[in-house]
């Protein structure tokens, strides 16, 4: 590195930032094209890129009547902190008394959101869209708020320091003061030039942190660069390929959303993003129609390595075409097309419409608050876990995107939407079970799962198993993750038969283990190769005929598969989750309640 440095300043240059993290180092640089084309024969330079630069636009103010405004309640004592890291947060008359802890950015002057995008992302996490929370009566924040401004009033990263660097502060500031184990990051460089197949060093510094620290980071996509699909010559074209120019290779997601510990969020629509005043308006059309098709603007997967990502998706709003201006509108100009929030400019309106993947993602960390402030001793990955599990395609999503692949509809919408009420709680005809585990090395553990009688036959019938956890990452290795995990599920197999099949043996002297017959396998889809890179899971099985046959235990196999931190790591924490549900009418909580009861 002193090298490097010494280089750059004998060519005219400067080094203003150094971040070493544990896999990656970062250097914050000025110099001329003669000082960095040598160096791009360095072989310990693995890039040189330009400065990543913020995915997010300024929000004008959008005329909603703010009369019917409700008070605010007071959050319970022990309500969950959310961490926002954006570009500040104004003190709006809906968030007093929520802002417990403020972090200004190297290089960042003051606290004011004067670009206008972290006040509304703020107002997202802790009350979820406004619009469906004001007819409520009263608006029931799900925590309290610490915020990071690390973005400047131009809508920048600090111009003289590294992007993780800036990241590991905020991060390691709010958990340490305020004890933050949830933070939304809004934020994304569409411009990261990284190599293929590659994790960018913003992402890896997020990886770290979530393994560290044991917190959930969420994180959006990112929105399109370009007003019209990449290929295309003009805006409309937007609606006339749309869903498929989402696919375009120029459309991959934004960095850090490739970053494997945390939630990746892609964005769905509201609607056709128009009210009564267009309904017969012939100089506007609409790209999307129903709840839950894509966003017209969402970032799509794959993730590094062929990772499927997003993990989820969530509302971030929609655009129409503007016939007289060739161009395309949204939110704030049609509060329809986007989510309802506060305003940074509160003095002029209460509230804004804002619209973007950048929504999506304080959404989704609502929901896992709501499940915090429900289980407050859950690990980051229970809270993953149980959020991905609760997820599910809308049926919109489905009709819309029908003549594409399965695998290029998970490029899109990853796992689906996540159901709140579904990742909290169970209920008379569905049954969430879950642990919280370690494994050494190259070690599996099996959980035996109670099948009552009335899982057996009566309908439809469905297991999704759902299995999270937080490997060491380094990026500067082809294999990012130090370790990697999977799960089977089996039924009517002897238990020292499965126990055989899946201990640790020496192959020159015992040979390869025995065979599982297929007839045992429950087959989860996706299978687990499809699923093998991702350190979130979740996949099922339904069955639609008796099964009495199988008996009442399945046996769920976890299993540590260690890599290049098999030294390094003494074990690896996860959680899993697994959710049994029957038809409607058909009681099995107590059934399978009684059962767990006797094991324990």
């Amino acid at each position: 590195m002193a090298e490097i440095e010494q280089f750059l300043i004998a060519q005219g240059g400067a080094v203003y930032d150094t971040y070493i993290g544990p896999s990656i180092t970062v250097m914050r640089v000025e110099a001329t094209g003669c000082g960095l084309r040598p160096l791009l024969g360095v072989p310990e330079i693995a890039i040189i890129d330009l400065p990543p630069e913020p995915d997010l636009a300024a929000q004008p103010m959008v005329a909603l009547d703010a009369g019917g405004v409700p008070p605010v309640l007071d959050p319970t004592e022990d309500a969950p902190v959310i961490g926002v890291l954006d570009s500040g947060v104004n003190d709006h008359p809906l968030l007093n008394g929520l802002v417990v802890a403020r972090h200004l950015g190297e290089g960042i002057v003051d606290d004011a959101d004067v670009w206008g995008h972290g006040t509304s992302v703020a107002g997202t996490a802790l009350f979820g869209d406004l619009r469906d929370a004001i007819p409520a009566g009263a608006l029931e924040p799900v925590g309290r708020l610490a915020v990071a401004k690390v973005v400047g009033d131009n809508g920048r990263f600090p111009e003289r320091r590294t992007v993780p660097r800036v990241m590991d502060t905020a991060i390691r500031t709010l958990h340490a003061d305020t004890g933050c184990r949830l933070f939304v990051l809004s934020l994304g460089d569409t411009n990261a030039n990284l190599p293929q197949g590659r994790v960018g060093p913003w992402a890896a510094t997020l990886d770290a942190l979530a393994r560290e620290l044991d917190v959930l980071v969420v994180v959006s996509v990112g929105n399109r660069g370009r007003p019209r699909p990449f290929m295309s010559a003009t805006s409309e074209e937007l609606v006339t390929v749309y869903p498929t120019y989402l696919l375009e290779p120029e459309n991959r997601l934004a960095e850090p959303a490739g970053a494997a510990n945390v939630m990746t969020v892609g964005a769905v629509a509201g609607g056709t993003g128009l009210d009564a005043r267009h309904a017969h308006d012939a100089n506007v059309r609409p790209i999307t129609q129903e709840w839950g098709e894509p966003s017209p603007f969402t970032r799509v997967g794959p993730g590094a390595g062929g990772v499927r990502k997003p993990d989820v998706v969530d509302l971030g709003g929609t655009a129409v075409f503007d016939v007289p201006s060739i161009s395309l509108a949204g939110a704030p100009h049609l509060p329809a097309a986007g989510v309802i929030t506060l305003n940074h400019r509160y003095t002029e309106q209460y509230l804004t419409a804002a619209g973007g993947t950048s929504f999506a993602a304080p959404l989704l960390i609502h929901k896992a608050a709501r499940l915090l402030r429900r289980m407050p001793n859950a690990s980051a990955n229970l809270l993953r876990a149980l959020l991905v599990g609760a997820a599910r395609s809308p049926d919109a999503f489905e009709r819309r995107l029908g003549a594409m692949t399965a695998a290029e509809r998970v490029r899109i919408g990853g796992n689906g939407v996540v159901d709140p009420i579904r990742a909290a709680y169970s209920d008379d005809h569905r049954v969430v079970l879950y642990a919280e585990d370690a494994l050494e090395m190259d070690q599996f553990a099996v959980y035996r799962l109670p099948i009552p009688p009335e899982f057996r036959t009566g309908g439809d019938r469905t297991i999704r198993v759902s299995l999270a956890y937080d490997p060491p990452v380094r990026r500067t290795r082809n294999d990012y993750l130090g370790t990697k995990m999977d799960f089977r599920l089996l039924r009517g197999i002897d238990e020292a038969e499965l126990f055989e099949h899946f201990r640790d043996r020496d192959k020159s002297l015992e040979g390869a283990a025995p065979a599982v017959p297929e007839r045992f396998k429950c087959k989860l889809q996706p299978g687990s190769d499809e699923r093998a890179s991702n350190t979130l899971q979740t996949a099922s099985i339904t069955f639609k005929r008796d099964t009495g046959d199988y008996g009442e235990v399945y046996y769920l196999v976890v299993r540590c598969l260690s890599h290049w931190a098999v030294d390094q790591v003494l074990d690896q924490r996860f959680a899993v989750v697994v959710e049994l549900e029957h038809q409607p009418g058909i009681r099995i909580y107590n059934r399978i309640r009684e059962r767990v009861q006797v094991r324990t």
